[in-house]
């Protein structure tokens, strides 16, 4: 790093220095606001670095960053799991959907039908992905890590303006950077692409807040706002903690003010212009999302499963010792804190509890940041108060606060892993390490000797001292009954060797020059380290050959999906809608469905349909068969529902007779291919995707679910229609349930065909002699609107499931539409949104 890395000083300090030395002091100048308000910043931008300064640290983190990317291609990997089982079918949906000139608002080819307008990890509304879309509608997986990889820098760059606003040494503004993009949560969990969103656009977003405050300016406040929506519209855990983060810098702006009254009034109308402009762009997202997780199998979460998420604090070791546990192993060898190794239930892995930031930039938080006392100066305090929280929130039920916070703060039951707070501790460690090494250029090293004489150093002292003792006792206790002591102690031996060496290069550099010299060996060592260990690591890197579905198939695959896919082209040309189960292939062809263009039964995604889970059973993921469930609605693939989905194709890992023992067995069943990890079966004929029922029973949809049977009816001419939706009915056509069934006359002049099938929509062309109900057996949800003959009509539940409509005698055309966005929808939505916080808050003083 060359010597202009480092701020110069104020003009007027200058004159008193020799030349040589007016590149190391400091700014030290705290400007005021108008108001009389004291700024988050110490310095006004441009005092204290020059334009060459900004531009070296820029390109640095901006170096630093591509070399970081370029590892996966080099090494033929791909980040894997979340991000191409799931995040990665996403956007080959979105972008196939907006080549074909429309939003994917709606997604057959997922759990029957699924609404991708109100899944927070659809894309959709995340514009840097919608755009990436547009430009790219079958992007390659390593253009598609690229871009995900790209989201770091927002955050990393904001951070270096961050430092220059405070007039922190540049050096440390290019650490802090490339501990913000490759330190722990941030290099672990770079599958979790939601996340990753949310956590890059963070700092952006803290930086326009301060800018609009101390500037008390509405163009930053619109830009503020437009960040700060692209932040939390992934609605995941990560971008909730960093809007409360944001909250918490405006409340301690206000209340740290010089002038606070004053203050409060130049900067509250600001503060709710910002509020308004936010709120209105999360609106819709919001209300729809809510709208989902009322019908959906999570709305919110009982404590004891979100301790389960708790971050076990042995894993705080890691923040040192990058692989005292494994971690890095490309064996997968890891013994550190999992499900299988601690006593209590948890379902963290070594990724979520891995948090390494570089060996140097942990030595500075021991030493210089916890036993030289340096984390609590006035001008790092806010820092200190996020990371502080951040660590009690990540370690959940191993301590007392948690369970207090989760039964009394809003929206915290509504996520399931505490863990994930580890993302907004990362940014407090690359803060305060990017901080620590200013204040080792400004002050120098704090002395290793004398500490004992002052009570604050002793105390300071103890405490790091014990921190870093209670871990290494707990990690070394936990290698030594995983038999793993050995490997252990050689990354502990390996961590000190590389703090001893920085301690001697630091202790021994006095003078400002010297200092200069030891910060680019302090950059540059940490950025090599963070690139070798967490660039491509065993932690967020597989080869592409494990997502070859998405890439080049293998003969015996490929040969067995063609023969697929050319069956039901031939099917849909007829107008036949047949559905397709894909079971036990692996973790890529969970979603696989959504590129190759099957309308899938099952799926991989968290948020599902609370009755379609409740009826078929399908589970969370679909890579392996001994998830699959069969509740009593769905006992095999034989059953009513089963016929009644059109699940015609059932494609395997292994022959039917090799599948779990809780399977039904597929009788009647056609092998169409049957190869190696390939099988293909055609199943029974189902019954039509669209037919016309002359008779109505009515149910309670919700109650028959949980029966052992679904109600007695006549498939081909009766319907099953929900009691909620009776009264929609003109006409009469009932027989009571438990009452024989009914033989209609004769119609064969009755007629259903489907003329257009689209994500969005569905057209049909009926024709009926006597009137009755149109079945269309595709999935009932909220936002769906039929029009018989351009006449709207109200979609009724119809076969416990699915989407009817009533239609007269005659020929007509049918179309059910998706429309979430209209007034009246979301109108519902929010009605029923506001009822249900009112019935809880009614139960609440009722208890």
């Amino acid at each position: 790093m060359p010597c202009h890395l480092l701020p110069i000083s104020h003009k007027r300090a200058a004159l008193e220095l020799a030349p040589q030395d007016m590149a190391y002091l400091p700014m030290t100048i705290e400007p005021t606001s108008s108001s009389g308000g004291r700024s988050f910043a110490s310095a006004k931008p441009g005092d204290c670095w020059t334009s060459r300064q900004t531009w070296t640290a820029l390109a640095l983190v901006m170096l630093a960053w591509a070399i970081a990317a370029a590892i996966w291609p080099l090494t033929g990997t791909v980040v894997p799991w979340d991000s191409k089982n799931h995040f990665y079918p996403m956007l080959r949906y979105l972008g196939a959907a907006l080549a074909n000139g429309e939003l994917p608002l709606w997604n057959p080819y997922h759990f029957s039908g699924h609404p991708s307008v109100a899944d927070p990890q659809s894309l959709l509304f995340t514009p840097t992905m919608l755009l990436f879309a547009w430009l790219d509608s079958s992007p390659s997986m390593q253009l598609f890590d690229l871009v995900i990889f790209a989201h770091f820098l927002p955050g990393a760059l904001a951070i270096v303006a961050l430092f220059r606003k405070r007039c922190w040494y540049a050096a440390g503004a290019v650490v802090a950077a490339l501990i913000f993009i490759l330190g722990g949560s941030a290099s672990a969990r770079l599958q979790h692409t939601g996340m990753i969103f949310s956590y890059g656009f963070f700092p952006l977003a803290f930086w326009l807040l301060e800018e609009a405050l101390d500037r008390r300016s509405y163009l930053f406040g619109v830009a503020f706002a437009i960040i700060a929506a692209m932040m939390t519209v992934g609605r995941d855990q990560v971008a909730f903690l960093c809007a409360l983060t944001l909250i918490g810098a405006a409340v301690y702006q206000l209340l740290t003010a010089q002038g606070r009254p004053a203050y409060l009034r130049s900067r509250l109308p600001l503060l709710l212009f910002m509020g308004v402009v936010g709120g209105f762009l999360l609106a819709v997202p919001t209300v729809l999302t809510m709208q989902l997780l009322a019908t959906s199998t999570r709305p919110s979460f009982g404590y004891g499963v979100a301790a389960m998420g708790s971050l076990p604090p042995s894993s705080l070791a890691t923040i040192f010792f990058s692989n005292i546990f494994g971690s890095l192993r490309w064996s997968y060898d890891y013994w550190g804190p999992d499900w299988k190794s601690l006593a209590e239930a948890t379902w963290t892995d070594r990724a979520v509890n891995y948090l390494f930031i570089g060996t140097i930039p942990g030595l500075l938080i021991l030493w210089h940041g916890i036993a030289a006392g340096r984390l609590l100066s006035k001008e790092f305090r806010f820092f200190l108060i996020i990371g502080v929280i951040a660590i009690v929130y990540a370690l959940g039920h191993y301590t007392p606060i948690f369970v207090r916070v989760f039964d009394h703060f809003p929206a915290v039951d509504l996520y399931r892993r505490p863990a994930d707070a580890t993302f907004l501790l990362n940014f407090f460690l690359a803060f305060a390490a990017g901080y620590l090494v200013h204040r080792y250029l400004k002050d120098g090293a704090p002395s290793l000797t004398g500490w004992w004489r002052s009570p604050r150093r002793a105390l300071g002292f103890a405490v790091a001292s014990t921190f870093l003792t209670v871990l290494l006792v707990q990690a070394l206790r936990m290698s030594a009954s995983a038999h793993h002591l050995i490997d252990a102690l050689q990354n502990v031996a390996f961590g000190v060797a590389v703090a001893s060496m920085a301690i001697t290069l630091v202790l021994f550099r006095g003078t400002p020059r010297a200092r200069h010299v030891a910060a680019i060996a302090i950059v540059a060592i940490t950025g090599g380290e963070l690139i070798w260990r967490n660039a491509a690591s065993s932690l967020n890197a597989e080869p592409a050959e494990r997502y070859a579905v998405f890439q080049k198939l293998p003969p015996e695959q490929l040969q067995g999906l063609q023969l697929l896919r050319q069956e039901l082209a031939e099917r849909h040309k007829k107008g036949e809608r047949p559905r397709v189960e894909i079971l036990g292939l692996g973790g890529a062809w969970q979603n696989a469905s959504m590129v190759l263009g099957f309308e899938d039964t099952i799926g991989y995604n968290p948020l599902r349909l609370a009755n379609y889970e409740r009826a078929i059973g399908p589970g969370e993921n679909a890579a392996d068969p001994n998830l699959r469930q069969f509740p009593s609605s769905f006992r095999g693939y034989r059953c009513e529902l089963a016929s009644l989905l059109g699940l015609e194709y059932l494609v395997l890992d292994r022959p039917a007779e090799k599948l779990p023992s809780h399977f039904p067995r597929l009788e009647n069943a056609k092998l169409l291919y049957g190869s190696g990890h390939m099988w293909i079966y055609r199943l029974s004929a189902p019954t039509p995707r669209a037919y016309l029922a002359e008779i109505i029973v009515p149910v309670d949809s919700d109650a028959a679910l949980d029966q052992d049977d679904m109600p007695e009816f006549d498939r081909k001419k009766e319907a099953l229609i929900d009691e909620g939706s009776m009264d929609q009915l003109h006409g009469t056509y009932t027989r009571n349930a438990g009452e024989p069934v009914l033989s209609p006359k004769p119609t064969n002049n009755n007629s259903v065909r489907i003329t257009n099938y689209q994500p969005n929509s569905v057209t049909l062309d009926v024709t009926s002699t006597n009137g009755g109900v149109l079945v269309l057996h595709d999935i009932f949800y909220p936002g769906w609107e039929v029009s018989v003959d351009g006449k709207t009509r109200p979609v009724l539940r119809a076969n416990l499931l699915f989407r009817g409509v009533e239609v007269p005698v005659g020929r007509h055309k049918v179309e059910f539409r998706f429309r979430p966005l209209s007034i009246d929808n979301l109108v519902a939505a929010a009605s029923d949104l506001v009822e249900s916080k009112l019935d809880e808050a009614t139960d609440g003083e009722a208890r």
